[in-house]
């Protein structure tokens, strides 16, 4: 029985091709560098998930709904 082909995905970050099996060791992504690009993407907040603004009822008193 063959083996079948890997399956390959694309780095998130620069599109580089990327097996996806255990001996990837950064995947999805390609590298180190691009793991770590990705994160401080999302400290950064380049990145946001999308959701609903608290209800007012919903802060604590005091609290600034847009922060």
């Amino acid at each position: 029985m063959s083996n079948p082909t890997p399956r390959t995905v694309k780095c998130p970050t620069c599109s580089q091709p990327v097996v996806w099996a255990p001996e990837s060791r950064w995947r999805p992504f390609c590298s180190e560098r691009c793991k770590l690009i990705d994160l401080g993407a999302w400290a950064d907040e380049a990145y946001r998930v999308p959701g609903q603004e608290p209800l007012a009822d919903d802060l604590p008193p005091g609290a600034d709904p847009r922060n």
